[in-house]
Parts: structure tokens; sequence; C-alpha cells
């Protein structure tokens, strides 16, 4: 009944901290699972977290395309298929049902198709392919022989889809920025 005397007790005096108390061993401080040091809120969880540095992709190391000679509907599918695996890409094949959907060409992440016709390509045509892009989760990427329409150009641009114009000797000409980029860069 010291502590009712007014006498030493639990209650009386300074507070009691963890390190106080008898036969308890002092506080160590907080550290994390590897033995750091504690760190403040602020290192925790800066303000602005920077983004990782990226250095500016360098161009494929690829040998001189060889076109193919365009003499038929064929060949033009051909020579887009075989600029289209000098691009990087791999695994190219032909649907076997390409009239209904539009595509000459597929591969890994790739939708590709080409116009043999002599009129220019128009603003369906483009924007069938970019939605049959959409759908695969692929890249489009149009060849034509005869050019594209004044509309399918902007809407290509818009949609940034790669526009190549195809010419006799089977060489494709980028006609978009899109087309550049992915001639500069190569397949993702």
């Amino acid at each position: 009944m010291e502590a009712a005397e007014g006498g030493p007790g639990p209650g009386a005096g300074a507070p009691e901290t963890e390190g106080s108390r008898e036969g308890a061993p002092p506080a160590a401080p907080v550290s994390d699972w590897f033995g750091n040091p504690p760190r403040s809120l602020a290192e925790r969880y800066p303000v602005h977290i920077p983004l990782p540095p990226t250095a500016p992709r360098p161009a494929p190391v690829r040998g001189a395309f060889r076109p193919v000679t365009i003499r038929t509907a064929s060949d033009a599918v051909a020579a887009a298929a075989t600029y289209l695996h000098w691009l990087g890409f791999r695994e190219i094949v032909r649907p076997d049902d390409r009239h209904s959907a539009g595509v000459d060409l597929r591969g890994p992440g790739l939708v590709a198709q080409v116009d043999p016709s002599t009129r220019p390509a128009g603003l369906r045509a483009v924007e069938c392919l970019w939605l049959n892009g959409l759908s695969a989760s692929a890249v489009g990427v149009f060849f034509s022989l005869a050019g594209y329409t004044p509309e399918a150009r902007s809407r290509a641009a818009e949609i940034a889809l790669p526009l190549f114009v195809l010419d006799l000797t089977g060489t494709p000409q980028p006609v978009n920025n899109a087309a550049d980029e992915l001639t500069s860069g190569g397949a993702i």
C-alpha cells in the first residue's frame, strides 16, 4: 500500500518508458528487413519519382534490302512480306481467307494489307486495316502500288498507321511519319 500513502509506485514520479523498466533491454531503433537505418517519410515517399533513364533505340543492324520485282499482285504481296521480314517481323504468313478481312499478311504483332490495284487506296481500306490491327493487338501496315487518297493519308496520320508505296522494282517508300518511324526503328 505504498502507492496510496504517496510512496514510490508505478504511477508516481517520471513517466515510465520501455527502457526504464527494470530488467527490460533498451529499445533498439527501428530498421528495415536488411538492417538499414530508418528513413524519413520524405525519403520513403518522394514527391516526384524520377523516370528511369532512357536512351534512343539504336538503329537495327541489317543488310541492304533486296527488292522483289513486281509483275503480278502476288509479287506485290511477296515484296511487302520480304520488306517486313527485313524490318524484323518474323513468321509472316498469308491468311487462308484474305478477302473477307482485307488482310494479306499476318505475323506475331503484325497485320498488313497490300493493295496491288491501279487506284489509290481509300479511307475505308485504311480504317479497316487499323481496326483489324486493333482487334488483333497488332501493328497495322499498309502497302499500295497506286498511293493513297488525301482522306486516307490524313486519317492514317491521325491514327499513326504506317503507309508505304511500292514501286515496280518492289522497293517500298514510306509515305507518312509512322512509316518513317517503322523503317528507322524496325519491328518492336
